[in-house]
């Protein structure tokens, strides 16, 4: 006759993927129920619809089924109750010996890859989906956190309308389709149309919080889509968060390679690596004979690169195709290859950055 110590000792041997403790110490075993060769698992997730609910019960049935031949195992799957979450919460903390501990605490993000322009209508917002989309496709853990407050295009892009959960661990951030975590002040709004008319320190505060509250878990790369130009928002991503390197945003028109010259320098004055400089909506393809026209003019973004000893990452094009599938929130389904260089190089600075420490 199996025993519940026998089950609970089985199930010691399953853990939470991001927690990385097993879920008897965390207290998400709820009940277990022996009735000859039947036995019943409830498992209490810390969030209601948590993305890796299907690998912990796997996982939780595959260790009970061990302790027997013929047995009858269900999982099943609830939501922690405010009791449970208070007591996960104490059991985190003691822990980590840290009385108020940030979600920030629990998370390993490896490099945070900060997509920057000197002005806005550069195209920075898609640029920053496709270098998380590359990365992705590449197999790396990928999380995007949409710092441009006032103007956030993140969530529309990856056609994310979720709302982020709440949970003992932090804020959970909702999940695209191929699994990159979003985190976006228009997802925490009942309208998304809604103008978030907010003044410096409010703004600020916000892009603290979604570095220190959410519960990024482990990331190979956090890339921040950052606000425009070289204002306090900009200057509280590259001072609160551990930034890996920025990749510059601009545009062939002279303005847009003056303004970035003042982004390159601001990187620069607080010692932060430039990762290189992409030139975007350098031409577009007419598609009846395919010759390209410079619609900008001839921008001179590789000389720009070349003077901020930084590399220069290429020219993306125009392309009708990127817009219609931005729109529909489909970025994702994006299949030109003109991102891979740059996707490429991400990867390389990525690739050379130490695992972050196990907590």
């Amino acid at each position: 006759m199996i025993t519940e110590k026998q089950v609970m000792d089985a199930l010691r041997q399953v853990m939470d993927p991001e927690l990385r403790r097993n879920i008897v110490d965390l207290g998400m075993v709820r009940q277990v129920r022996i009735r000859g060769k039947s036995i019943k698992v409830t498992i209490a997730l810390t969030v209601a619809n948590c993305p890796l609910q299907d690998s912990i019960a796997t996982d939780a049935a595959k260790a009970v089924d061990a302790l027997g031949e013929d047995l009858e195992v269900e999982i099943a799957l609830t939501t922690m109750n405010e009791e449970e979450k208070a007591r996960l919460r104490e059991v985190l903390k003691t822990s980590r010996q840290q009385p108020n501990f940030p979600a920030s605490n629990l998370n390993r993000v490896k490099t945070v890859i900060a997509v920057m322009s000197g002005k806005g209508g550069v195209g920075k917002s898609t640029v920053a989906a496709m270098i998380a989309v590359g990365l992705r496709r590449k197999g790396l853990r990928v999380g995007v956190l949409d710092a441009d407050i006032t103007g956030p295009s993140i969530p529309k892009l990856f056609g994310v309308r979720e709302a982020p959960a709440t949970s003992p661990l932090g804020i959970m951030p909702p999940q695209t389709s191929t699994g990159i975590k979003l985190m976006s002040i228009n997802l925490m709004l009942e309208d998304e149309d809604a103008a978030v008319i907010w003044r410096g320190p409010l703004i600020t505060s916000a892009i603290n919080q979604f570095w220190s509250d959410v519960f990024w878990g482990d990331l190979d790369a956090l890339v921040v889509d950052m606000p425009p130009g070289t204002s306090d928002a900009a200057l509280t991503v590259m001072q609160s968060l551990p930034v890996t390197g920025i990749v510059l945003v601009t545009s062939p028109q002279d303005l847009a390679e003056m303004v970035v010259r003042k982004a390159a320098n601001m990187a620069a004055h607080l010692n932060i690596p430039l990762i290189g400089v992409v030139e975007n909506m350098s031409y577009v393809t007419c598609p009846k004979c395919g010759e390209r026209f410079e619609l900008f003019g001839k921008g001179n973004t590789e000389e720009m690169a070349h003077a901020f000893n930084t590399r220069f990452l290429g020219k993306l094009g125009l392309d009708p195709e990127m817009a219609r599938l931005g729109d529909a929130g489909q970025i994702e389904a994006y299949a030109n290859g003109e991102f891979a260089p740059l996707v490429a190089v991400v990867g390389e600075v990525i690739a050379s950055v130490p695992e972050p420490h196990k907590h």
